[in-house]
């Protein structure tokens, strides 16, 4: 449900972009580090539905916490709880399907699965906004796809198909789930997104618990605890990065996350992307910056044309 203009907070962030492309950089490296910590963890025996709850109960009481210190309980309060349930049921969908990806596939290739959450934006634009695709989008989207074919190498089995599969529906599901919150940010705080978000989930997540959920080492804890922790962080970043500028704005900073899963993939399993990642990589970037300013462009145009 999209917000109505009376329903805008007079206190909502103004657009500060350079703020925004900072927090956006930041939330990359730190989302990095817990793609890591996740596929660490899996490694580690630890099943994914334990690792998705644990990530949300670690970041409650943190957004919680959060919330006193920068502002107060009030700001929890939503205003428009609807959009908070959708927003749930569809990040909870991506969450898992986004860590799944990461266990499944090395991480350097899930991460750049990811990238092709602009493409997604724009098919979701044409069928669910019925917006028009010019020829500069449709040419991105066909760049895109060129390099996940190549990044996916479809018959090759070096890489896992369903985890592709798994990949590009976390992609989706990020293109669907950033519409969304750029949308609340309307009229909900950052930390009212995140803490609502959490709060929704727990409960499902926590019926599934007796089945999934098993004992741990010290380490084993340690890795949940930093899933967490870096969950909190990044998804704090992430959601204030849109207060501050467009989804179209900030979304390529994302591409950044590669640098660090390449470095996390070397350090901690002694793994370089092979050839067909940094052939199809650098097409898939290209699709979603091409995407980026083309929005960038008609924004723009629309803004001159209105005024």
């Amino acid at each position: 449900m999209v917000a109505k203009a009376s329903d805008v907070d007079s206190t909502v962030a103004a657009p500060r972009p350079l703020m925004a492309v900072i927090l956006r950089i930041c939330a990359a490296l730190v989302l990095a580090t817990m793609s890591a910590l996740v596929k660490l963890a899996g490694e580690a025996g630890v099943h994914l539905t334990e690792i998705v709850f644990w990530r949300q109960a670690i970041t409650l009481p943190i957004v919680f916490g959060w919330t006193l210190i920068v502002a107060d309980l009030a700001s929890l309060k939503p205003n428009r709880f609807s959009a908070h349930f959708v927003r749930a049921l569809f990040g909870i969908t991506g969450m898992a399907l986004v860590y799944g990806a990461v266990t499944l596939l090395p991480l350097a290739e899930a991460t750049t699965l990811n990238f092709t959450a602009p493409i997604f934006a724009v098919i979701l634009a044409m069928v669910l906004l019925k917006e028009e695709i010019g020829r500069y989008r449709w040419t991105a989207v066909a760049i895109g796809f060129a390099g996940i074919l190549i990044v996916t190498q479809p018959g090759n089995a070096t890489i896992d198909p369903f985890g592709v599969a798994i990949g590009l529906g976390g992609a989706f599901m990020i293109a669907l789930v950033s519409i969304q919150i750029q949308d609340l940010n309307r009229t909900e705080t950052a930390q009212g997104i995140v803490f609502w978000f959490c709060m929704l989930t727990l409960p499902l997540l926590a019926l599934f618990l007796p089945f999934f959920g098993s004992a741990h080492d010290a380490s084993g804890w340690l890795l949940l605890g930093g899933v967490g922790l870096t969950g909190a962080a990044g998804q704090l970043l992430l959601t204030t990065s849109l207060r501050f500028g467009s989804a179209a704005t900030v979304i390529v900073m994302d591409y950044t996350a590669l640098v660090w899963a390449t470095t996390y993939g070397w350090l901690f399993w002694d793994r370089l992307p092979g050839p067909a990642l940094w052939l199809g990589a650098p097409l898939i970037i290209a699709a979603g910056t091409i995407i980026v300013l083309r929005e960038r462009h008609l924004a723009r145009r629309k803004t001159v044309g209105g005024t």
